[in-house]
């Protein structure tokens, strides 16, 4: 081959290159201008392509209706608001009531314990077990005029007016005051406790008490008088405990915490629109468990994953997601309409007791579980689904 037919060829395959370049040029033009012209369309394929790879497969389905079915059980079986006792109903099964009835004059004299015998901030062990706890004595308050705890302190009365009683705050100061048998009220003024036998007898406030040593004694009974100040700091402790507890669940319960430190009467106001201490640890329980099934839930659904049946991780996450929101949902949806079918009834045939239990198996602590879920899930989902979508479209755009 001469210079010249090897110019004519070199010439020639030039030619074809450049034929083929704008081919594929003028066919990427083609190709851009159609994605350009139907991007709403190609937006709504991919939007189906993720609907299709996050539907919920038969076995999703089942995880779902087992989930709905431990929610269902949950609320109706476990985190009901319970029927709340009358205070003596209460008191009658305090833990301990059936040793000596610290009520009973007559049983703390045969015990030989007839009387507090009230040395100053130091009552002796005998005495902090068979009495009643000091903070739950009203009688003689009224001597002490402006510094009295208990005028005006609504429906909760004693409950509010005395800290002892605070869910939060009467782990210290109920503690201290059974250590030191004294009452410590709202306004931070504190009162010894004294008894009496006979007609008319039992706890009463007898005299103004210094607060701060009611806190410095305990502690000194605690760090630095031996194993019998622990004792008694530790008994006090856990009757501290147990009359918390059976406070706890009666009608009046106990006030919101520290709240009525504050202003007794909003404590009981609150109380009033049922926020009281019971309600929150019901509904504390309801969020608990309801939060704790939809775990297991995920948790055993996750152990299922299989790469090469079920593709991208974070796609099988949203259908786990999905399980979950749409359980709750389904469960919360069914508990409002079936305690609002049995309220109406009860308004419809006037039957209150109909109304009070089905307003008992209200869900409230589930209700917000699910509504957070909805909030915190769907923006998982949509993060997701824009993490779907910019890859497809970098697929489609860039790469096709």
């Amino acid at each position: 081959m001469n210079r010249f037919d090897k110019l004519r060829q070199e010439k020639n395959d030039y030619e074809k290159t450049y034929r083929n370049d704008i081919q594929s040029v003028v066919d990427e033009c083609k190709r851009t201008a159609y994605v350009a012209n139907h991007v709403s369309e190609i937006i709504t394929d991919i939007d189906k392509e993720f609907e299709k790879a996050t539907k919920l497969t038969k076995i999703d389905i089942a995880f779902l209706f087992f989930s709905v079915g431990l929610q269902c059980c949950r609320q109706y079986l476990l985190t009901d608001f319970k029927e709340r006792l009358g205070d003596q109903e209460a008191a009658d099964n305090t833990l301990g009531k059936d040793k000596v009835d610290p009520h009973d004059l007559n049983a703390r004299k045969e015990a030989g314990y007839e009387e507090r015998h009230h040395k100053l901030y130091n009552p002796t062990l005998e005495e902090i077990i068979l009495h009643p706890v000091p903070f739950d004595t009203t009688k003689g308050s009224k001597q002490f005029g402006n510094t009295n705890p208990f005028p005006k302190t609504g429906k909760l009365g004693h409950r509010a007016g005395a800290i002892g009683h605070d869910p939060v705050l009467g782990w210290i100061f109920g503690t201290a005051n059974i250590a030191t048998s004294t009452l410590t009220g709202w306004n931070m003024q504190s009162f010894h406790i004294s008894s009496k036998t006979g007609i008319g007898g039992g706890d009463f406030l007898k005299s103004h008490a210094d607060t701060k040593k009611v806190l410095s004694y305990t502690y000194e009974k605690l760090l630095n008088e031996g194993i019998d100040g622990k004792l008694i700091v530790g008994t006090s402790l856990v009757k501290e405990a147990v009359h918390l507890a059976s406070d706890l669940n009666t009608k009046n319960s106990l006030p919101f915490p520290i709240i009525s430190t504050y202003d007794p009467k909003i404590a009981s106001a609150l109380a009033d629109y049922g926020i009281d201490m019971a309600n929150i640890v019901n509904v504390g329980k309801q969020i608990a468990v309801s939060s704790a099934i939809n775990l297991i839930i995920s948790m055993i659904h996750r152990m299922l994953y299989n790469e090469q049946k079920d593709g991208d991780i974070k796609l099988y996450e949203v259908r786990t997601r999905k399980i979950i929101d749409y359980s709750n949902i389904i469960a919360s949806t069914s508990n409002i309409l079936v305690v609002a079918i049995g309220t109406s009834i009860g308004a419809g045939t006037d039957n209150p007791d109909l109304i009070k239990k089905s307003l008992q198996k209200l869900d409230i602590g589930g209700f917000i579980v699910s509504l957070h879920r909805l909030i915190k899930d769907g923006s998982f989902i949509k993060q997701i689904k824009e993490e779907f979508l910019a890859n497809r479209w970098y697929d489609i755009v860039i790469n096709a």
